[in-house]
């Protein structure tokens, strides 16, 4: 089969078996073309909860599927490649930061939205990499323990300086590739470029950044930016979706390497399986954890 043949029974299925398809910005284009929505993953679980479909294939990772269960315990949720997790989320567990808690016990506890949903059900507050800086701000405490990304977390402790942080040694081994050699190569081949890059990359790399911002953020950035070249210290996928989006303006990645495995294991044949009920694993949740993560989601609508 064709590519477009793929995409068209893909079509045909999801109409046919009332099935809503979630994609992550950092998914193929041929995945994005078949999606019903795209963006970050917890734009994506939103948007999910929102729609009659009873079925919802996630393309992303695992805590992205859970997420979605989380705000959607009545609808079938599926993540399209089981084998799709992702090591920031897997770092730490439970058992970890409840230890942590009982070292700090007035500090609040600020999940980010790449974490499992067990963890979840001990932290506090959850945030998105876009809503971070806002949460953070607007918490009573001025005590925060911020897990697991510590590179997201400096980003935001040093435009608090009010408040303390404890950070742990975790965060995207993705990102963390990109040093601020790669920033100083990329800027002498591209001088006239802005660079734009995703807080989760080393301190050294964000410092040297023209916008600090979610994906969906240094895409938006770039699409409306009268700029015309731009260095991308995201996931590659993004140099590709604006290359797409914006053919009247240059973007160049960072780094070559910058690529995560984990979201390029789902593949367009996944998701065929996954309609016709072949493929993908069905994403369960103990309904303690469901309603206790689910808690610290809240808190950060709450929060706005």
């Amino acid at each position: 089969m064709t590519i477009r043949e793929i995409q068209q029974r893909i079509m045909e299925l999801k109409k046919e078996k009332d099935i809503c398809i979630l994609a992550h910005c950092y998914q193929s284009p041929e995945i994005l073309e078949v999606a019903d929505f795209t963006g970050d993953s917890f734009g994506l679980s939103v948007s999910a909860s929102k729609v009659s479909n009873q079925t919802v294939i996630m393309c992303g990772v695992r805590f992205m599927a859970e997420t979605c269960k989380i705000l959607s315990p009545d609808k079938t949720v599926i993540l399209s490649n089981p084998t799709a997790g992702c090591p920031m989320a897997e770092m730490m567990d439970k058992q970890t930061i409840e230890a942590v808690k009982e070292l700090y016990p007035d500090y609040t506890v600020v999940a980010y939205i790449n974490t499992t949903s067990e963890l979840k059900t001990v932290c506090d507050v959850c945030v998105t990499s876009s809503s971070a800086l806002k949460i953070c701000r607007k918490l009573d405490s001025d005590k925060i323990l911020f897990i697991p990304d510590c590179n997201l977390g400096d980003w935001i402790q040093k435009q608090l300086p009010e408040k303390e942080f404890k950070l742990l040694n975790g965060g995207c081994p993705t990102h963390a590739r990109m040093s601020a050699e790669d920033v100083k190569k990329a800027k002498a081949a591209h001088p006239e470029a802005l660079f734009l890059v995703h807080p989760e990359c080393k301190p050294e790399v964000v410092e040297l950044a023209d916008y600090v911002g979610s994906t969906t953020g240094i895409m938006d950035f770039a699409k409306q930016s009268e700029a015309k070249e731009f260095i991308i210290g995201t996931e590659n996928s993004i140099v590709t979706h604006l290359q797409m989006a914006c053919p009247e303006k240059c973007f160049y990645p960072l780094s070559k390497s910058c690529i995560c495995s984990n979201m390029k294991a789902t593949t367009l044949m996944d998701v065929l399986h996954c309609c016709e009920g072949t493929g993908g694993e069905e994403i369960e949740l103990d309904e303690a954890v469901r309603i206790g993560a689910k808690r610290c989601i809240d808190k950060m609508i709450e929060l706005g």
